[in-house]
């Protein structure tokens, strides 16, 4: 029986997932962006000074990884590389005007993905504290 559970809860997982990346890759797309990109940007306006190992650990990638996708956004005047004064060793993340900007643009466009989290948030207060919980112990799990 417990197979079975291990079956059902890959696959629920599984289609979550795509069904995220589904609707996310739709608000990028929308906006000229890729979904790594539009992730990007907003980390990157939450966090001032941001660098790229840091940026690379909250968006779960390599630094290579990132490295790529801020080249890019570097190359579409979205972002800038500054040296801090104190650390010229040091490279930090910025959003230029352009890239507030567009990033004001996709949070103006009506987003599909925060309009179906709307719809999730109706749900039962109880059932919505009940999901995160389980899917922390499912993240604290997988992490070990």
């Amino acid at each position: 029986m417990k197979t079975a559970y291990n079956s059902e809860i890959l696959n629920s997982f599984s289609d979550i997932s795509k069904l995220l990346f589904k609707v996310s890759k739709k608000d990028a797309d929308k906006n000229g962006l890729t979904v790594v990109q539009l992730k990007a940007l907003y980390k990157i306006s939450q966090r001032p000074n941001l660098g790229l190992v840091e940026l690379a650990e909250i968006l779960k990638l390599t630094n290579s990884t990132v490295s790529g996708v801020v080249d890019r956004l570097v190359q579409s005047g979205f972002v800038e590389r500054r040296n801090p004064p104190h650390d010229r060793r040091a490279i930090t993340i910025h959003l230029t005007e352009k890239g507030e900007e567009k990033l004001e643009q996709a949070i103006l466009n009506e987003s599909e993905l925060v309009q179906k989290l709307n719809k999730i948030k109706q749900l039962p207060e109880e059932d919505i504290q009940h999901l995160l919980r389980i899917h922390k112990q499912i993240q604290d799990i997988l992490s070990e």
